[in-house]
């Protein structure tokens, strides 16, 4: 692509950017939302959870350490829709780097647009809330595109984990020196979760997001991990019952953000859309249990309803972000099921949180 061809980005409130085309010649939307992470961005790109949406990175340089297909993708494609960015960077500092991020984006059919000012663009999305976007290399006339913005559905109650799940089921792990064998609910999985997961004893078959709930159960799992992933999870009627029957078994369950959300809804405690989310690498939690504070990955639209948790009998809050307040984690004071909103996977961001895996192996060990 010509890199000083022009590009639009605009927003479902009128709101208008031009900048330069990156990526391939096209037009994409989605839902907006900001990711405030200084490095990861082919974690960030690769990751199922944002499928669906049009992600700007607020740090000033992206590209400029190229893309390193082996350790840094964590799924087998790029799932957002597209990419906003104030500065890009053609050419890559790093010698193990296996191409530009431009060759990338060619290769995954990604549009995106640069030469945006990230700060003014972040603070109006802090204040008016996400929504959806448009960008296009094609269509420069805003009344034009903006037809074809107001084509593209709200994530609010849009179901689209069963779009990123794997088609069939299949292991990670290896059978004969693992401890326990786990069932993992791929609602949209990250590869770094199934190597936490792999790393402490575990032998995972990870089943797709529709399996039924006998079907997992006829390989007689001795937990159970729900997955992260995208869109509304009040849409998801089916995982839901799911997770509930899971519960209901006795057996450990842990769920990761979307699995988080999973949990609530399946005791009964409702989720909200958030006015803007939490998208970043530094979100401060406190361990409600421990007192102990970590910072956190967090990629997240939805949340749970606090003041409903703290009328259940039955369920806990175990973490609290300290800038909202918002519900970060919960248990069940029934069952050995618990799950946190944020990434304790961390990839990209701080290890502070993977303490969660090392209590879901030990729950496993105690069952």
């Amino acid at each position: 692509m010509n890199q000083k061809k022009e590009a639009l980005l605009l927003l479902e409130d009128g709101t208008a950017y031009r900048g330069l085309a990156l990526g391939i010649d096209g037009t994409t939307g989605g839902e907006i939302c900001f990711n405030t992470g200084m490095t990861g961005y082919q974690e960030i790109y690769t990751d199922p959870s944002y499928y669906g949406q049009i992600i700007v990175n607020t740090t000033s340089h992206i590209g400029n350490y190229g893309v390193q297909l082996e350790d840094e993708e964590e799924s087998a494609s790029v799932k957002i829709r597209g990419m906003v960015c104030n500065t890009f960077s053609n050419i890559y500092s790093r010698s193990t780097a296996d191409f530009s991020l431009q060759e990338y984006f060619e290769r995954a059919n990604i549009v995106g647009i640069s030469n945006v000012d990230t700060r003014h663009l972040v603070r109006h999305v802090r204040e008016k809330g996400v929504m959806n976007a448009i960008i296009s290399s094609q269509i420069l006339d805003e009344v034009e595109l903006m037809k074809e913005l107001k084509k593209i559905p709200s994530m609010d109650g849009l179901e689209l984990s069963s779009e990123v799940t794997t088609q069939e089921p299949y292991f990670v792990g290896d059978e004969a020196t693992s401890q326990w064998k786990v069932a993992v609910m791929d609602y949209g999985i990250k590869k770094s979760i199934l190597t936490n997961l792999t790393s402490r004893g575990c032998y995972c078959k990870v089943f797709p997001a529709k399996t039924t709930f006998e079907e997992v159960m006829n390989w007689q799992p001795d937990g159970f991990f729900i997955s992260n992933g995208p869109g509304d999870p009040a849409s998801m009627t089916y995982a839901v019952d799911n997770v509930n029957k899971m519960v209901l078994t006795g057996k450990p369950l842990f769920g990761i953000c979307l699995g988080h959300q999973l949990l609530a809804l399946s005791s009964g405690i409702n989720t909200y859309k958030m006015h803007h989310g939490h998208r970043g690498l530094n979100h401060p939690v406190k361990n409600l249990i421990s007192g102990l504070c970590e910072i956190t990955s967090q990629n997240h639209g939805f949340a749970v309803k606090q003041e409903e948790i703290e009328k259940h009998p039955d369920v806990e809050v175990t973490h609290v972000n300290l800038n909202d307040k918002t519900i970060e984690g919960i248990r069940r004071k029934d069952y050995p099921a618990f799950s946190v909103q944020y990434h304790p996977e961390a990839s990209p961001g701080p290890h502070d949180s993977r303490y969660l895996f090392d209590q879901f192996a030990s729950m496993l060990s105690d069952n």
